[in-house]
């Protein structure tokens, strides 16, 4: 068996962390069959780590660190770093993340925030940088639609499966970035739903794929939010448009007030601080 397969079932079934210190001591192969003899459920046991994983790549592929395509930058997750991710367009995945910038921001986005999402991330991907975000509706969305017009591949991480999209009505969406140059990534296997759980674990995931996260308005208690908040513990730099007094930027105010976030009122700006 090699490592790939024992890999995705290990990943199908634990946190990074869980298994962290047994995988640096054995093979992912050992660590799994360990972990089959201790499940008294049986549910292990039943699981065939090679037929589940060739199912699963007949839609995606399963790149794991040993991969030439594997994104380097996600070692600084340290222990919570991916055994490995599910990719739809795998193939450049290493390009697309050599310079990655996440625009991301409000799912019910005011109509500032939509215009900045789009001025945001054309400039961006006009500068060369792969535009990354989650089919949320709202900023992200619309920051996928403006690099797509501009010709731009983009980089799309979703908290569930990606034999669907996340939302669903975003499928189109997930279908142009694909088949268009760019790609979609994902912790968890086809046929897993999204959790509160798994969005967190995305919004880390592109925190840590991306060089800059840039904020275009958010909430606080959002998934824009705690992909700030990762992008801080990862020390990636933060830029975040001044809010303008509304409710609908208090996250923004708050990552600026605290000197979190470094303020970026344009686009131009954004280039000069990249």
């Amino acid at each position: 068996m090699t490592d790939r397969a024992p890999l995705a079932a290990l990943s199908a079934h634990f946190t990074p962390a869980q298994v962290a210190a047994d995988l640096a001591r054995y093979s992912p192969a050992e660590v799994w069959q360990q972990r089959v003899r201790l499940d008294n459920s049986g549910r292990l046991a039943q699981y065939r780590p090679e037929d589940e994983l060739t199912k699963a790549q007949l839609s995606c592929r399963f790149v794991i660190p040993s991969d030439p395509q594997w994104p380097a930058a996600l070692a600084d997750l340290g222990p919570a770093c991916p055994l490995g991710l599910w990719v739809r367009g795998y193939e450049r995945l290493h390009e697309l993340t050599s310079s990655t910038v996440v625009i991301t921001g409000n799912r019910m986005a005011s109509t500032e925030g939509t215009d900045r999402a789009k001025a945001f991330a054309t400039t961006v991907a006009e500068a060369g940088h792969t535009v990354a975000a989650t089919l949320a509706h709202g900023v992200d969305a619309t920051a996928h639609q403006a690099a797509a017009l501009m010709g731009a591949a983009t980089l799309a991480v979703l908290p569930r499966g990606l034999d669907h999209a996340y939302p669903h009505s975003h499928a189109p969406l997930l279908h142009s970035i694909t088949h268009n140059g760019g790609a979609a990534v994902s912790l968890y296997p086809p046929g897993t739903e999204a959790s509160g759980a798994r969005l967190r674990a995305s919004a880390a995931l592109l925190a840590a794929l991306s060089r800059a996260v840039i904020l275009i308005e958010a909430l606080n208690h959002t998934e824009a939010l705690r992909t700030a908040e990762a992008a801080i513990a990862l020390s990636r730099t933060l830029l975040a448009v001044p809010a303008d007094g509304g409710i609908r930027s208090e996250g923004n105010a708050r990552l600026l007030i605290e000197h979190f976030a470094l303020p970026c009122p344009d686009p131009a700006r954004a280039l000069e601080l990249l």
